[in-house]
């Protein structure tokens, strides 16, 4: 008797294997924690293998979830294409965070298109950066993404379109016993002796690594060496305590378990962010965010620029009319 699997099972299985953690995994997807074990178990049940080691405090991929995690991904990434062609009701979109933050540009428009396009669906996934996501954009596997777009090669970028849609400004995030970590603020000479993690070792986020050493040149600071990056709230926090080194992120990011968030001044580094998409796509759903991004953006200045402000000369292009 042939078996079947349900989307449902793998969405869930990604979303506890791109967290760690299953209460967070259940928020994500809005269903009860016991559904979501549930489900873990009949995936496992059919395909032969346990996907997750459990303890009491940590939650680990075994060898059979490292495997299934990329095919799931792609799985669900066709289903929701195919869903999205049939219907032309959904956008897919990557918020190109594992850490969800109440401020970030990506989850506040994603918030106001929703209530704007009621009839429509957004579906949200939460993982890799920009660099990553523009492959899936080309290959009409996604079809919105955010970030710094003056960090993609620029043959990618001939072949896509971006809106500006706000200066976030750079802080820093650190374990809290770190000697940094009692200041309000930070100017870069502070960081000078400390080596600052530019999440090096990220493929998926190398537009960001190119803007984290671009600041630290500039201001004769020395970059962390590339690692593993961390997925999730709880190995972010155990990663930042473990190494030790400063990590550049956002202000209005994620407030993690035992660590802090300090802005950077004097000056005040900004990361350009852009909605970026493919040039051909019509859709209701990116005609909603683009109209969330036109009211949040004139409502709060998301485009003013600090009078003392650092900003790469190849993202200011990027606003010239």
């Amino acid at each position: 008797m042939p078996r079947d699997l349900h989307p449902r099972l793998l969405r869930g299985f990604v979303a506890i294997a791109e967290t760690l953690h299953f209460g967070r995994a259940a928020e994500r997807l809005h269903v009860a924690q016991q559904a979501l074990s549930r489900d873990v178990r009949t995936l496992e049940g059919l395909l032969g293998d346990a996907l997750f080691t459990r303890t009491t405090r940590n939650v680990e991929l075994t060898a059979a979830g490292s495997g299934l995690l990329p095919k799931a991904r792609r799985l669900l990434a066709l289903h929701d294409e195919i869903l999205a062609g049939a219907a032309h009701r959904s956008l897919l979109l990557d918020l190109n965070s594992d850490v969800t933050g109440p401020d970030l540009t990506s989850h506040r428009l994603l918030r106001r298109a929703r209530a704007d396009w009621p009839e429509g669906e957004l579906l949200a996934r939460f993982h890799g950066g920009l660099a990553a996501a523009a492959g899936e954009l080309l290959a009409h596997r996604l079809d919105v993404s955010f970030g710094r777009f003056a960090g993609l090669a620029s043959g990618v970028r001939a072949q896509l379109a971006q809106r500006p849609l706000r200066f976030e400004r750079i802080s820093v995030m650190m374990a809290a016993g770190h000697p940094l970590a009692d200041r309000p603020v930070l100017r870069p000479a502070d960081l000078a002796g400390h080596p600052v993690d530019v999440c090096a070792g990220n493929p998926a986020t190398t537009e960001w690594t190119d803007l984290g050493l671009r600041l630290l040149r500039e201001h004769g600071l020395v970059p962390a060496p590339p690692r593993v990056p961390p997925v999730g709230v709880d190995e972010t926090a155990r990663y930042l305590a473990r190494h030790g080194d400063p990590m550049l992120t956002t202000v209005g990011g994620p407030v993690l378990p035992g660590a802090v968030n300090v802005p950077l001044v004097d000056p005040v580094p900004l990361s350009l962010v852009s909605l970026v998409h493919r040039p051909d796509l019509r859709h209701p759903g990116l005609t909603a965010m683009l109209s969330a991004a036109v009211e949040l953006g004139a409502r709060e200045a998301w485009l003013r620029r600090p009078a003392d402000s650092w900003l790469p000369v190849a993202d200011a292009a990027l606003l010239a009319p």
